[in-house]
């Protein structure tokens, strides 16, 4: 995302809490023209910044999933095959590489909490991976950029 400004922000911003904003209302919320706001979004599709467009039931809210992120520190030789490790398991939702006391940042989610112990016991199983840290999220009052 090294090619984003205010615009984009606000766009995926928007775009996060309504994907079939049409682009009118952007337009109009963000003051650009709208086919400037249309060939912005092509852009961030073109450019993989956006990967897709989604919606969520009202049963997907209504789950009482877990929701946690855990700080990973890896050995050094071992973080390009940690990191491929931690690709593959289904649970993890993101995984970023962060700089500071952890090296990696996993988002998970699982249905209950058995399933999540599970996912961290199968993290801390994983060759190269030295520590973790991990809290639960309780509540989210703010999604986007």
């Amino acid at each position: 995302m090294s090619n984003i400004d205010d615009l984009d922000r606000s766009i995926l911003s928007a775009l996060r809490q309504n994907a079939r904003l049409p682009v009118a209302s952007l337009a109009a919320s963000t003051g650009a023209a709208r086919a400037t706001i249309t060939m912005r979004i092509q852009r961030m599709v073109d450019n993989g910044m956006i990967t897709g467009f989604t919606i969520r039931t009202g049963d997907e809210l209504a789950q009482t999933g877990v929701r946690a992120v855990v700080m990973i520190e890896v050995v050094g030789k071992y973080a390009d095959r940690v990191t491929q490790s931690l690709r593959g398991m289904p649970e993890i939702k993101a995984l970023h590489s962060t700089n500071g006391r952890w090296d990696l940042i996993a988002e998970l989610e699982t249905k209950d909490l058995a399933r999540f112990d599970e996912t961290l016991r199968r993290i801390r199983l994983v060759e190269g991976i030295n520590s973790t840290e991990s809290s639960i999220l309780l509540k989210t009052s703010k999604m986007g950029l």
